[in-house]
């Protein structure tokens, strides 16, 4: 091995200091961020305790830090991890593979995938490039937006493991299994024919260019301040909407429309989430506001998952590879897994308060 070689796998002195004394900033900030939205809110401010201000300006101050440093922290985190599987890499680990384990692992892999209006369609291609059975594909395109790896660090951060692993296994699920039903629909008829005639063409051989670690290091951070740019109106609005929840909607109210008694109460919040499109991050305050709320988890849960799955932007950059039958579809089981999730938990819940 080279020297050169050598030198470049080995951090840079600046930066083996400045990760772990980021870290440190980042604990140090997550540990007295409450306490310090608390004093600003009721010491310095002076507003009261259970007052609708007080509790909504308590929400913001507290919400606004915490949500950019779980983005700016674990984020990080995650891209530096999926740097190790880039989509080629993906692609190769799915082709090849029986429909069950393929459908398994294409969900899974759409976790730690980004998807979104500019990776929808070249993803897409390259999966049917690459021989990939359609469920298989469709799996990914359910799980990505579904169970989007942002909204699973937050809820992770702000509700703990047990609300975040119940929401990725619900997703996961209605990813499996609505690939596979998909798959068993011969949905190849309503591809537009440029997509087949790609494969049918055979796809090029690419070269896999390896970063260092520090490439790896600074491209996850540009990523994710990259990323925090983007998204930083939808998390503002979000945590806004969510601070006006929490602070002045009744919680009569809330329970009225999705209580445990109204039945109705899970495909209300699905058609109310569809004109309320945002990312995951976005989402994430006014999750938190309703569940604060009372409102039950496999509601709260059908909500989030409408607004971040159930994307018009996202099904316009799709029409371009398939055909409005097959779009129907996709958005038919998407709804329907949305729905038992939905109400599954729901009964889950009931049956565990009792």
């Amino acid at each position: 091995m080279s020297v050169l070689a050598l030198h470049q796998r080995r951090p840079s002195v600046p930066l083996r200091l400045a990760v772990p004394l980021a870290a440190a900033a980042w604990l140090v900030a997550w540990f007295i961020n409450a306490p310090a939205a608390d004093w600003l809110t009721f010491d310095l401010l002076r507003l009261g305790h259970g007052s609708q201000l007080g509790e909504t300006v308590a929400f913001l101050l507290n919400d606004i830090p915490k949500v950019l440093l779980l983005l700016l922290g674990i984020v990080t985190v995650v891209t530096f991890v999926r740097s190790y599987f880039p989509p080629e890499r993906m692609r190769a680990g799915l082709a090849g593979r029986g429909v069950l384990p393929a459908t398994l692992a294409a969900a899974g892999f759409g976790v730690v995938t980004p998807f979104c209006s500019c990776s929808a369609v070249p993803l897409f291609i390259g999966f049917v490039e690459a021989g990939i059975p359609m469920g298989v594909t469709f799996a990914f395109l359910i799980s990505s937006p579904m169970v989007n790896e942002v909204a699973l660090v937050l809820l992770w951060g702000l509700f703990g493991p047990a609300v975040a692993l119940t929401y990725m296994a619900a997703g996961l699920a209605v990813a499996v299994v609505g690939g596979l039903i998909l798959g068993r629909l011969h949905v190849e008829r309503w591809v537009e024919p440029w997509v087949l005639e790609t494969r049918a063409g055979g796809g090029t051989t690419s070269i896999e260019i390896r970063p260092t670690l520090e490439q790896r290091v600074l491209d996850a951070w540009h990523y994710t301040r990259d990323l925090v740019r983007k998204i930083l109106p939808y998390v503002l609005i979000g945590i806004g909407l969510g601070a006006l929840v929490h602070g002045y909607v009744p919680t009569d109210l809330i329970a009225q429309i999705g209580g445990r008694e109204n039945l109705l109460a899970v495909p209300i919040v699905i058609v109310l989430a569809v004109p309320l499109y945002s990312n995951a991050a976005g989402t994430i305050p006014i999750v938190q506001a309703l569940l604060d709320k009372g409102l039950p988890l496999g509601t709260t849960l059908a909500f989030m998952m409408a607004v971040v799955a159930i994307s018009l932007p996202e099904f316009i950059i799709l029409r371009r590879v398939i055909r409005l039958p097959l779009i129907a579809l996709f958005i038919t089981v998407v709804v329907a897994g949305i729905l038992g999730v939905g109400y599954l938990f729901n009964v889950l819940q009931l049956v565990q308060l009792t």
